[in-house]
């Protein structure tokens, strides 16, 4: 079995098809694609492929409905590349279980960039029961015994503020967002109360960040929700 990263790329345009296999099969990734959300399907179950990048407007189906039908059985990480560039759009398709989104016309550097992230993060996840320790910087967050060191010193947060940055750091490279991480943390008839979030992150970064007003690790990805970084 080959040991590179297999990416399927799901795109009813034959050019981003053509030029994403090129360019990716010369970073040596294994690349498979398809034209349809119906193909996609297929490949991803027969494949079971590293990652997958995918187009929200395909000819049978819309993309996000493909990415509601993937989740039911796989935790593959999905980046959405669309030329739909809305918030709302963004929002419902990592809801709808995608890890990433990136508009087109997208950056060589950057996409691949992302598809680093997204294998890191299925790695990471596929040691979850292994691993309940979250390395970042000169953070350390034990989600098994729910204690932060930042540089070797104990952080104190209150429950709610750990439940939280458990959370994120358990989807370390995952954008999620505001309604998700209000659904998990507090309750889904929270799930509008968008200011609870904005008020705990803020506290976190005031304990965990050397610079709040400059987060290295709680990432805000404007409109839509956070991202937690662990290092490159």
């Amino acid at each position: 079995m080959s040991n590179q990263p297999h990416i399927l790329v799901i795109d009813d345009e034959h050019q981003i098809l053509r030029a994403l296999r090129t360019i990716l099969a010369a970073r040596q990734f294994r690349v498979s694609t398809a034209a349809t959300g119906e193909e996609g399907l297929a490949l991803a179950a027969a494949g079971q492929p590293d990652a997958i990048i995918l187009d929200l407007s395909l000819p049978d189906m819309d993309g996000v409905s493909v990415c509601q039908l993937l989740r039911e059985w796989t935790a593959t990480p999905i980046i959405v590349l669309s030329v739909r560039d809305g918030e709302q759009d963004k929002v419902q398709a990592l809801d709808a279980g995608a890890d990433d989104y990136l508009t087109k016309p997208f950056g060589i550097d950057e996409l691949l960039a992302r598809i680093r992230v997204a294998l890191r993060h299925a790695a990471a996840q596929a040691q979850v029961d292994k691993k309940t320790v979250v390395t970042a910087g000169p953070l350390v967050i034990d989600l098994a015994q729910h204690f932060v060191r930042r540089a070797g010193e104990e952080v104190k947060l209150t429950a709610t503020e750990f439940k939280l940055l458990a959370y994120l750091a358990a989807n370390a490279g995952r954008v999620l967002t505001h309604q998700t991480i209000l659904s998990h943390v507090w309750d889904p008839a929270d799930a509008d109360h968008v200011e609870y979030l904005r008020v705990f992150v803020r506290q976190l970064r005031k304990k965990l960040e050397d610079d709040p007003e400059q987060p290295r690790f709680l990432l805000n990805e404007p409109g839509i929700g956070y991202r937690f970084l662990v290092d490159e």
